[in-house]
């Protein structure tokens, strides 16, 4: 058995039920938001076909499930016909209709799209209409509603955050390669040269860049989302200075199959890694951490380095496939990231936001033409948005 405690609560899977069998946790579920922010390439992939039809059977219903989509204006209809023939209490928010992106920026909200601010928009309308509020991918193969409970669990016993974690062995081989082999050496890294908490708390999360999370709908209006992919870390940072230690949490997920990127180009991990490096860094940064910016690729690939040898290790005793020299490439590719973050482009804390969530669900729905009756059949959404 694995009991190891981090620095945050750790809930691990035992092989019991008890989760997704308490009062307290189905009871959630009811004033709970569900957030899968999707693209236009998910419409009717077997992954989110799965994670839509698990969803389906969560009893009772959530309060909401709003799936912010980015898609072209010819694609839209058919996804938003299509995520709507789910029985579901579904809200499709079209990101980037021509009505939101005006609104941003009359705003004064600088362009810039990505899923950071696919799940900012969702985040309005989910924590006006619930008092909790989950957030995952719509890529996992492997999905089950059960990751809800077990996602909202923490929150029923009195954290304000937690986290899901997983395995991510497919293939016989080991994946969450930007994990191993960026954020984890980076963040050990700094940790080296510099004893501040959030480096603690950063290293704490047993997978840090997983999708899935759950946080208490007043804690989520206090995130600063990036706009992209470093939407997880940014989060953590948030996380960090809301709930920190004390109330944070993280929860075994098990083992998650997902969709796979490559490793060169902007639309691959390469370039993903940039912007989960820029906004790492911002975040140490902010909370009082000074990297030696002239050193720190060259510790950095030392560090993984010696992660190289624990991976091949770990693959060897398992049995998996593992190529050592398609790893240290890896690293010299994600090395390159490591450099000052530049301009801060976060979206505003939905606290401050320049607009409401109604003006999100306006915005965002143009085939709409009961908006108004339907924001006072949902009584709470108006209310909320109007503090």
């Amino acid at each position: 058995m694995e009991y190891v405690q981090e620095r945050i609560a750790t809930l691990h899977e035992f092989g019991g039920s008890a989760c997704e069998d308490s009062a307290d946790t189905t009871a959630a579920i009811a004033e709970t938001a569900v957030v899968v922010p999707m693209t236009d390439r998910e419409h009717g992939s077997p992954a989110a076909e799965r994670v839509l039809e698990e969803l389906e059977s969560l009893a009772p219903a959530p309060a909401a499930v709003v799936v912010p989509v980015r898609a072209d204006a010819d694609s839209i209809g058919p996804v938003r016909e299509w995520l709507e023939s789910f029985s579901l209490p579904i809200q499709v928010l079209w990101c980037n209709s021509p009505a939101m992106e005006s609104r941003l920026a009359a705003a004064g909200v600088s362009p810039g799209a990505g899923k950071g601010r696919d799940v900012w928009l969702a985040l309005g309308p989910a924590t006006t209409a619930a008092e909790f509020v989950v957030v995952h991918d719509a890529d996992v193969r492997s999905y089950d509603a059960s990751h809800v409970h077990r996602l909202l669990a923490p929150l029923t016993m009195g954290f304000s955050f937690s986290k899901g974690y997983y395995a991510r062995i497919e293939d016989e081989r080991l994946y969450g390669r930007l994990f191993r082999l960026f954020y984890t050496p980076l963040v050990r890294t700094l940790a080296d040269e510099h004893n501040e908490d959030i480096l603690a708390y950063l290293d704490s999360f047993r997978y840090a860049l997983a999708g899935e999370f759950a946080a208490r709908s007043d804690l989520a209006r206090q995130l600063r989302a990036p706009r992209a992919w470093g939407l997880e870390v940014g989060t953590l940072g948030d996380a960090f200075d809301a709930a920190g230690f004390d109330g944070t949490a993280q929860v075994d997920l098990g083992r998650h199959e997902h969709d796979h990127r490559g490793v060169s180009g902007e639309t691959g991990l390469e370039g993903m890694s940039r912007e989960v490096a820029s906004e790492l860094l911002r975040v140490v940064e902010e909370r009082g951490v000074d990297p030696d910016y002239e050193t720190l690729q060259e510790r950095f690939l030392a560090t993984g380095e010696g992660l190289v040898g624990h991976y091949r290790a770990d693959a060897a005793f398992n049995g998996l496939a593992y190529d050592p020299a398609s790893e240290r490439d890896q690293l010299a590719r994600y090395a390159e990231s490591i450099t000052p973050p530049g301009p801060d482009r976060r979206l505003p804390r939905w606290a401050d936001a320049p607009f409401d969530a109604t003006a999100v669900l306006e915005a965002t729905r143009p085939w709409r033409t009961d908006q108004r009756s339907e924001r006072r059949s949902l009584g709470r959404v108006d209310g909320s948005a109007q503090d």
